[in-house]
């Protein structure tokens, strides 16, 4: 549900607007039972530049979160909070990246 990178952004108010939107239809497949697994991609960067609010997707998972449903979130400097509710963290090192090759992203697959 994003427009490309948070980083280059030329609005910040809409790109909140964007990402609140995309985390209320987060919600809304996490609550439906027939989501097993629902993934958060880069869901971490939107909480680091504010634009979710991380108490809020904290509470989110601990209290609404249906117990088998497994929700998983990406992206780099996930908050302290979020690491400290998670049943499961992993840390990826990069080894390799198209981006050092000159490949620019692609839409569907980095954003």
């Amino acid at each position: 549900m994003g427009e490309g990178f948070t980083w280059e952004t030329q609005d910040k108010s809409r790109d909140t607007e964007m990402a609140q939107a995309a985390w209320e239809k987060a919600k809304e497949l996490i609550r439906d039972p027939a989501n097993h697994m629902v993934l958060l991609d880069e869901i971490n960067i939107a909480i680091r530049y504010d634009y979710v609010d991380v108490a809020e997707v904290v509470t989110f998972l601990r209290d609404e979160k249906p117990p088998m449903t497994h929700v998983v979130l990406t992206g780099r400097n996930a908050h302290d909070d979020l690491i400290e509710a998670a049943d499961l963290v992993t840390e990826m090192e990069l080894v390799k990246h198209p981006f050092r090759s000159g490949i620019k992203a692609q839409i569907g697959v980095e954003f």
